[in-house]
């Protein structure tokens, strides 16, 4: 989870994040839509607790390839078959989901 630095747009924000966190390069192509959800606390190691929000965006890959770091354990490219097998956070799922179902753009 990122946050944006001082200067800075939030798709250059989403675009630098992309990269950092998951080794792939990508150009912004929309908005999939603002989600939160009070239920959805975020303790990070370091002791901070958050109620996150989130802009989502939309893009595609120019570059890079999916690498696992200190942000992301396990990183990848997946079919939408596979995704019933992989641990993702429910609210996480709902954007998937948004997605897939073409309910776009979405604010909560």
């Amino acid at each position: 989870m990122g946050k944006q630095e001082l200067g800075e747009t939030p798709t250059a924000c989403a675009t630098r994040e992309t990269h950092e966190e998951t080794g792939v390069l990508v150009e912004i192509t929309g908005l999939l839509g603002i989600y939160s959800d009070p239920g959805h606390i975020v303790a990070y190691t370091d002791g901070e607790v958050r109620q996150e929000y989130e802009v989502t965006f939309l893009a595609r890959p120019t570059g890079g390839a999916p690498a696992a770091n200190d942000e992301a354990s396990q990183v990848g490219w997946f079919a939408v078959a596979e995704l019933g097998g992989l641990d993702i956070h429910p609210t996480m799922r709902r954007q998937i989901d948004h997605f897939l179902s073409g309910r776009f753009p979405h604010f909560d």
